[in-house]
């Protein structure tokens, strides 16, 4: 008889998480279970909606004549995306992501007051960026040396609600040629009983 092995630790709940945003260059951190600290800057409170992982492939096909089905795939597109809700708006971390603006030019006056004007011609914003994924004592983390947020939700602003800005950050390929790094704190897989 078959026996079907389930182990409950090895399933991940996204129980919590937070992101980190820094400079183009930042190291990622070196464990998912340590602190992140200076130069990565915390992004604060997230969207109980939580993070979601993005996978954008395309393909193309090809099929020899007197076939109907195809003998080669190639991928001719990959994107990973990484999509969350921060709700901490007045966070400096959180606008100067979201307006692409240098943290230090959100600085307020002596007056108490930040002002910052949007411009009509964006350049382009890449940072570094830490996703964590937490479950108890298993961590899922996501480095990603070279990101740009590449859409932007609208904000509402409404009495029974949460402002928030939800962002998507795309991984574009570092020198290296990667897009995301993955740091993983997880429990041993068991052996398999039938093997």
């Amino acid at each position: 008889m078959v026996q079907i092995t389930r182990a409950a630790d090895l399933a991940i709940v996204g129980a919590n998480g937070g992101a980190w945003v820094a400079a183009t260059g930042t190291p990622a951190p070196t464990s998912p279970l340590e602190q992140p600290v200076s130069p990565w800057e915390p992004l604060g409170a997230i969207s109980d909606d939580g993070l979601v992982y993005g996978f954008d492939e395309d393909n193309e096909e090809f099929t020899p004549w007197g076939l109907t089905s195809p003998f080669r795939t190639v991928v001719t597109s990959s994107v990973r995306t990484f999509q969350v809700t921060l709700w901490e708006t007045a966070r400096v971390a959180v606008q100067s992501v979201m307006y692409r603006i240098p943290a230090a030019d959100l600085a307020p006056d002596t007056g108490g007051l930040t002002t910052f004007a949007e411009t009509a011609s964006p350049q382009p914003d890449r940072r570094a960026w830490w996703f964590l994924v937490m479950d108890g004592s298993t961590a899922k983390g996501f480095y990603v040396p070279q990101g740009e947020i590449s859409d932007r939700s609208d904000v509402t602003f409404k009495q029974d609600e949460m402002s928030g800005y939800e962002i998507t950050v795309t991984a574009y390929p570092d020198d290296a040629g990667n897009t995301v790094y993955h740091l993983d704190s997880v429990p041993a897989t068991p052996v398999n009983p039938g093997s």
